[in-house]
């Protein structure tokens, strides 16, 4: 026989009356099925939760001063001249859980008094499609509950948020590290909006950030526990400084946010599934053997070529960027490839014969071994 997946069912709320056994009944009912209808499919609104997926780079990346996108996948760093990090995907993880990797700041220069408008922090942009189940700016909207497993060494009060782009509303709530250099599991959950749909498309609608060192401009106000039109100042007050001497470490995990009121079990999904879902906004190709990437064309002199490469899923939206690199062997000497054109489900390389060739010879050129990389990046920014 299978396993039925265990779910935290909430108790109903103190204004739920009900009257009598099937109304009673009923309104359990409706709240098992809310429960399961945010499914083993859908129910994390995150991406990468379990860091599993790591296009950028599986090693620790160093000297970072500015924001980006630099290990795991979907999971930006928003930096302004507070600090100089490294980030890492770590294989510390909480033990008994599950987990094979987490992600890891490290402050590399301290600043320990961080101007005005200095911030650190780490966030997941979200596109407006992917949240339409929220109902936000509707009577009936939902509050978010997000779930994750922490470390530092740090202790202290930190700052986790949500920030509708769309309505430049915001929302921040704190969860206070207890332990120094223990995993911690923390829970938070952000109240129903009913101010402020979000748009259903495929652009920026809300951030999730995890605020780890800030300025006045974003603390010398009183945190914004409600659903605020956004103030700065309300943003992260009483964050500590992560940034404040050299090696403090900030790092997480298992991280999850779902649709209601009570933290749910983590999603587990498979490396396929994560990596196609990551993909979606970045993809990186390396080259593993020669000859991986090979073009063979009848040719006239002079005349360019070009090679179509098809993307293992469609992205996002037309791709902001797309670079080719590394080192390509060729016969007949033609030009360097280079990007021609760019689509969210395709890639047009371009190369020139040498005008010495004779129509009746072929190009051919082929990656080497492990040196080559194709990219299209289509982040949410």
């Amino acid at each position: 026989m299978g396993t039925t997946p265990n779910y935290a069912i909430p108790y109903p709320e103190p204004t739920d009356f009900v009257t009598d056994g099937a109304t009673a009944m009923e309104s359990i009912a409706e709240k098992v099925d809310d429960i399961l209808s945010t499914g083993a499919a859908a129910r994390n609104l995150l991406y990468n939760g379990a860091i599993q997926v790591c296009q950028r780079s599986t090693s620790a990346v160093t000297s970072i001063t500015s924001s980006g996108y630099f290990t795991a996948d979907r999971w930006n760093s928003f930096i302004n001249t507070l600090g100089t990090w490294t980030q890492t995907p770590d294989t510390d993880v909480p033990s008994g859980q599950g987990f094979r990797r987490s992600f890891k700041m490290t402050c590399t220069t301290a600043d320990a008094s961080p101007a005005a408008g200095d911030f650190i922090g780490i966030n997941q942009k979200m596109e407006g499609q992917d949240l339409q189940a929220i109902r936000k700016g509707t009577a009936s909207a939902q509050p978010l509950t997000v779930s994750f497993w922490v470390k530092s060494n740090k202790s202290g009060t930190y700052i986790c948020e949500l920030f509708d782009a769309d309505n430049n509303r915001s929302i921040s709530r704190a969860y206070v590290i207890n332990a120094t250099g223990t995993w911690e599991y923390k829970t938070v959950t952000f109240t129903a909006d009913t101010t402020g749909v979000l748009d259903n498309d495929s652009n920026l609608s809300m951030e999730i950030n995890w605020w780890l060192a800030a300025g006045s401009t974003f603390t010398s106000g009183t945190l914004a526990t409600s659903w605020a039109s956004l103030n700065n100042a309300n943003r992260a007050v009483g964050q500590v400084n992560l940034a404040s001497d050299v090696n403090n470490y900030w790092q997480m995990t298992g991280i999850q946010m779902t649709i209601g009121s009570v933290a749910t079990p983590f999603q587990f999904k498979s490396y396929q599934q994560e990596l196609a879902e990551c993909q979606r906004y970045y993809w990186k190709w390396v080259s593993k053997n020669n000859g991986d990437l090979y073009v063979s064309v009848y040719q006239p002199a002079s005349t360019p070529f070009y090679y179509l490469i098809p993307m293992p899923v469609t992205m996002r939206a037309r791709p902001n960027s797309a670079s080719l690199s590394g080192s390509v062997s060729y016969v007949n000497t033609p030009a360097y490839p280079s990007v021609y054109d760019r689509g969210d489900s395709w890639l047009i390389l371009v190369s020139t014969v040498n005008s010495g060739v004779s129509a009746a010879n072929q190009s051919v050129w082929y990656s080497v071994s492990g040196s080559t990389t194709l990219i299209q990046d289509a982040e949410l920014s």
